[in-house]
């Protein structure tokens, strides 16, 4: 099966149509290639790059510019996420149009909910 929750044990032996049952206090948290941004990979299909993640970002961490392939949805859990077009906060929700493209803040730190359809682009000058 190419879904799956990366690490996860309890889902050995489980049908193709069984349920997923996930507890994300048992998911490690995983450093990603962005300073203070850690990711917990609640489900991910690798061979069409859908992913649903718990994201923690650090005070301060920025997500350097990048494009949203295909539609990308976040809930704020905690803290703040800002760009140049607004800030959402805890309880709030945004989503973000195919191709849309931004720098992401963190200013005082943050814990959110993302599902992407496809993995972003990065268009910094390390890509």
């Amino acid at each position: 099966m190419a879904i799956e929750t990366p690490n996860y044990p309890d889902h050995a032996g489980l049908g193709p149509l069984d349920s997923r049952m996930v507890d994300p206090e048992r998911l490690s948290w995983t450093p990603t290639r962005f300073e203070g941004v850690d990711m917990k990979i609640l489900m991910e299909d690798k061979e069409t790059g859908l992913m649903t993640a718990l994201f923690r970002w650090e005070p301060g961490a920025v997500l350097p510019f990048h494009e949203h392939v295909e539609i990308e949805q976040t809930y704020m859990l905690e803290g703040r996420l800002e760009d140049e077009q607004g800030s959402i906060g805890p309880g709030e929700y945004a989503w973000r149009p195919t191709g849309s493209r931004h720098v992401a803040r963190a200013p005082d730190g943050a814990l959110m909910l993302s599902i992407f359809h496809k993995p972003n682009q990065f268009l910094d000058a390390s890509d």
